[in-house]
């Protein structure tokens, strides 16, 4: 059995490295990569949500505008 689940990246829990990913993002980035992903041509899981935030940093920066994650995290000093 398959159950989708209809959840704002806001209010996605995240697991692992993913979180240290999220915390470098805002709100409205949050919402932006959400459009991005909405519009992709297949469903994504939890699971595949997650691995996104984690292991695919750089494509998460592009998407936002960066050349990659590190100068998302050099313009706050938050640490993860």
């Amino acid at each position: 059995m398959k159950i989708y689940e209809e959840k704002s990246l806001q209010d996605f829990e995240f697991w692992s490295g993913a979180v240290d990913t999220v915390h470098y993002l805002t709100d409205e980035e949050l919402d932006t990569i959400e459009s991005i992903i909405e519009d992709l041509p297949w469903t994504m899981s939890d699971t595949d949500i997650n691995d996104l935030f984690w292991f695919d940093e750089d494509t998460i920066a592009e998407w936002l505008g960066y050349d990659s994650f590190e100068d998302i995290m050099n313009r706050t000093t938050k640490e993860p």
